[in-house]
């Protein structure tokens, strides 16, 4: 099975060639250059591949993206809310070294124990979340600057501090 990864969602279409608004959070201006498809879910678990045909930067956040197949507003407009996914490696050539969601697949450390690696990267307006499973349980873990020791991307570590209790939640 391959690895997937969840880059944002299409927003909107855009103009009356069937063009789409990715809204992504990759952390820079991307073109999604060398990038074959990008995979929208359909339903939860389920995505079809659209191959890119053209991409334009609009901002850091958003790009629009002609895909393969859809010509029309309306077939565009019917993928708008949908979650947009990448291939694991066209992820990694993508990301932005300091976007947040570029932390996937790193081990959590937190005073020197392993905690597993992240598996899904929640960016909110004050802090980042890191989900990783602990003990069997969904556990979120709070990135800001009081918790975070370091970031060791060459052994793609991530060293957190985290407050006494916090992990008890969880175990």
């Amino acid at each position: 099975m391959k690895d997937y990864v969840n880059i944002g969602r299409i927003v909107a279409s855009f103009g009356l060639e069937g063009e789409v608004i990715l809204k992504h959070a990759l952390g820079k201006k991307t073109l999604l250059k060398g990038i074959e498809a990008l995979f929208i879910e359909e339903h939860k678990g389920s995505y079809l591949p659209y191959f890119i045909q053209s991409s334009k930067a609009r901002n850091e956040e958003e790009t629009y993206v002609k895909l393969e197949g859809i010509d029309t507003k309306e077939s565009a407009r019917r993928l708008a809310s949908r979650n947009a996914w990448l291939l694991d490696e066209d992820f990694r050539k993508l990301a932005g070294k300091s976007a947040p969601i570029s932390l996937l697949g790193y081990d959590l450390i937190n005073e020197g124990e392993n905690l597993g690696p992240v598996e899904e990267v929640i960016e909110q307006p004050h802090q980042v979340l890191l989900r990783i499973s602990l003990a069997g349980k969904e556990a979120l873990i709070p990135l800001h600057e009081q918790t975070l020791a370091k970031i060791d991307r060459t052994k793609k570590q991530i060293h957190v501090i985290l407050p006494d209790g916090l992990l008890d939640i969880y175990r």
